[in-house]
């Protein structure tokens, strides 16, 4: 493949649509936010770019203005990524059309899917949160130490206090990782109860949901009837001492 001559002096100028030369406050704020692992905040961007240029710290909204522009020159290149504000900060992603391109490719990789009983108690405690483990279990009906035990082990969830009522339990709340999970940058993002019973009212949510449904549960019996029989060697004590999902 040629290269581009137009680009050969390091400016974009000669780029149809697009004349611009990055300023350097613009070059450390892409970079920053390319290198972290995390969500990195404009203070944390403003402290490095002082800290090492000995200029004065930016403000939020230069910072936010350099993002903007930064994000202006990806669209007008058609860059397969944008910079987008998760869980208080800045991250990198790359655009929703690109998503079954990355699904093909990290098939093998992915990650595994909270279950039924996780997401339950995770819906419920980010609508209500602070909740404590009865608030929970209120809702669900069914006891929540497995659900809360794993989403503090996944670092979805993490005890914010202790609630003023008898006993004084704890209180959990979602974290920065839940909102990076999610491809949030607060909870505020979310939609409303309101807003959520629109939704499921919605008829071709329903058509889609009934089709979901009716999938998984074809592929469910076929796998049941491809299940080997095995005998039964339990004793009325063997399951002793096991951990059950709830």
């Amino acid at each position: 493949m040629e290269n581009d001559s137009s680009l050969g002096d390091g400016s974009l100028s000669n780029v149809p649509g697009l004349s611009h030369t990055a300023s350097l406050l613009e070059t450390v704020t892409e970079s920053l936010i390319f290198a972290s692992d995390e969500p990195i905040t404009a203070k944390q961007i403003s402290s490095v770019y002082s800290e090492v240029s000995g200029q004065s710290d930016p403000a939020r909204e230069e910072i936010q203005e350099a993002v903007e522009t930064i994000n202006q020159i990806y669209a007008l290149t058609d860059r397969s990524f944008r910079i987008e504000q998760w869980a208080g900060g800045y991250r990198m992603a790359t655009r929703a059309d690109q998503m079954p391109f990355l699904k093909s490719y990290f098939k093998k990789n992915r990650l595994k899917k909270l279950s039924r009983s996780l997401m339950e108690t995770v819906a419920i405690l980010v609508y209500r949160q602070p909740a404590t483990k009865s608030d929970i279990e209120l809702v669900r009906g069914v006891d929540s130490d497995y659900a809360i035990r794993k989403l503090l082990e996944f670092g979805l969830i993490d005890v914010v206090g202790r609630s003023p009522k008898m006993g004084r339990p704890l209180l959990y709340g979602t974290t920065n990782k839940f909102l990076e999970l999610f491809g949030l940058n607060t909870v505020d993002d979310l939609p409303n109860l309101r807003e959520l019973e629109e939704l499921l009212d919605d008829p071709s949510f329903q058509k889609e949901r009934a089709k979901v449904l009716m999938t998984s549960g074809i592929q469910m019996l076929d796998l049941k009837m491809k299940e080997p029989v095995e005998p039964d060697h339990t004793t009325p004590n063997s399951d002793a001492g096991t951990e059950k999902e709830q």
